[in-house]
């Protein structure tokens, strides 16, 4: 039995391939000739809200690409819904649609260079972009007023009461910690400041044998992860990042408080100096990091939600995982 979060999930999913391609189908019939830079912006003719899925557009034949960050999801031993299987679901209403689906690890870094550059596909994972620029390159799903009826978070990529995203998931961002490395360190409680998040991590170092914080520096999209942040408790604005930031005369400045992008970095910067992260950051690995994290050899990531069920199917102690708020309260 498929519990209901995950028939809304695949719903949505199902739903968000759907208009993909009718996004491509616009395109192929009616902009001939045009780049689709030219056709973002608009509307196709079905709005998300009139999908019926199975009965609308049947005849439709296309071939699109979805590109996406799950790059776990594309693997035969995923342990959740695989994408090959909700294509497969997909197919069955649609047999004449081909989504192929392009996984990119460094997606942070990669996606916004590929959709500057027109590289990306129909459909993917929207990468952090001014909201101004939303209709630039994407098709509208729907007006504001329409979209909050038919799906959570309709705000996030809205802009000037357009809808250009449909969420996949509702992300938190935090920190992942391993239970079992801050019990043997000595550890009572989650840290809720930077200070007395170092003081964690010191613990750490000093009592166990595992690395304090995982930066996995190498694959560059983890630094990156760090921006998010900033949105978050730093600040307490989900919009600063992408609509404030930008416009501020000096964004990272110190602003005495324990708040904003000063306050953000310096905690990477802080357990940096401290030596309080992996001994050599340039030789890190992301794939192997996760089961690491599992065993009790990595005692914090910060990683968005996410990756929460990633580190618990990475080896035999799902139970050791634990998520907390970013220490900036």
């Amino acid at each position: 039995m498929i519990c209901n979060r995950e028939k809304e999930l695949r719903m949505a999913i199902k739903k968000m391939f759907f208009l993909g391609m009718l996004a491509a189908a616009f395109w192929t019939a009616f902009v001939t000739g045009c780049s689709k830079k030219a056709a973002a912006g608009g509307s196709a003719e079905l709005s998300y809200a009139d999908v019926e899925l199975g009965k609308t557009y049947t005849d439709v034949k296309a071939t699109i690409k979805l590109l996406t960050h799950r790059t776990d999801m594309l693997k035969p031993d995923y342990p959740g819904v695989s994408f090959a299987e909700y294509l497969e679901e997909f197919n069955r209403m649609y047999p004449n649609i081909t989504v192929n689906a392009e996984g990119v690890t460094d997606y942070a870094g990669t996606a916004l260079l590929r959709l500057q550059g027109g590289d990306w596909g129909d459909i993917m994972m929207i990468p952090t972009i001014d909201k101004k620029d939303l209709a630039t390159y994407f098709v509208s799903f729907g007006d504001l007023d329409t979209m909050n009826k038919q799906i959570k978070f309709a705000t996030q990529w809205e802009y000037e009461k357009e809808v250009y995203g449909v969420p996949s998931t509702g992300n938190a961002q935090g920190v992942l910690y391993n239970k079992k490395v801050f019990k043997d360190a000595g550890i009572a409680s989650i840290p809720k400041s930077p200070d007395e998040f170092i003081a964690t991590l010191r613990l750490i170092r000093k009592n166990t044998k595992a690395v304090p914080l995982y930066t996995n520096y190498a694959a560059g999209w983890t630094m990156g992860a760090w921006d998010a942040y900033i949105s978050g408790s730093a600040t307490g604005d989900a919009d600063y990042l992408n609509n404030v930031m930008l416009h501020e005369k000096n964004p990272f400045a110190d602003k005495g408080d324990n708040t904003h992008a000063y306050a953000v970095y310096k905690v990477l910067y802080d357990a940096s100096a401290a030596g309080l992260i992996e001994d050599d950051y340039t030789t890190t690995d992301w794939e192997s990091s996760k089961g690491r994290l599992n065993r009790g050899e990595i005692g914090t990531m910060v990683l968005g939600s996410w990756a929460f069920t990633q580190m618990q199917s990475a080896g035999p102690n799902p139970q050791d995982i634990g998520y907390m708020s970013f220490p900036i309260t």
